[in-house]
């Protein structure tokens, strides 16, 4: 009995006030303030965060850019399509259209009227009598509005 109390404590614990140190906590019955419009909110969560304005243009900040767009290919093909904008990128092997379209939105504020994606294979190569391969890649070719500039291929 004296490892779990005595009988006389139990009933001090009955009659005793309830500790002021607890508090009760009442739920409020009030709707959220962010009510969900469209489908485009429901998955903002996701990758597309706030929406912000500057100087008219609406830019949009995307979360996954910085995975997605792995580099600008930087190649003597790439240059002479950059004249007639269309932009080459390294893009990660899950990348699709859409997410392509939003990350180059949320990196260089432009928007992209069509984007062009091609799966590369990993060239065959051989340091002497070890043979091996690169790592798959994929490619996506970004097609902006005549006019619209991104600034990479500068003093390449």
């Amino acid at each position: 009995m004296a490892l779990f109390g005595s009988k006389n404590n139990k009933e001090d614990n009955k009659t005793a006030k309830p500790d002021s140190s607890v508090k009760k906590v009442v739920k409020s019955d009030k709707k959220e303030e962010k009510e969900s419009g469209s489908m485009k909110d429901l998955y903002s969560e996701g990758g597309v965060a706030k929406a912000s304005t500057k100087k008219g243009k609406t830019i949009v900040k995307f979360s996954e850019a910085s995975r997605l767009l792995v580099r600008p290919l930087v190649t003597e093909k790439a240059t002479t399509l950059a004249a007639s904008s269309k932009y080459v990128f390294v893009v990660d092997k899950k990348a699709n259209k859409i997410s392509v379209t939003k990350a180059i939105e949320s990196v260089y504020g432009v928007k992209a009227t069509d984007v062009n994606i091609i799966n590369m294979k990993g060239k065959r190569v051989a340091r002497g009598k070890i043979k091996g391969k690169r790592k798959d890649w994929k490619k996506a070719i970004v097609t902006l509005a005549k006019g619209e500039t991104i600034a990479i291929y500068e003093g390449v």
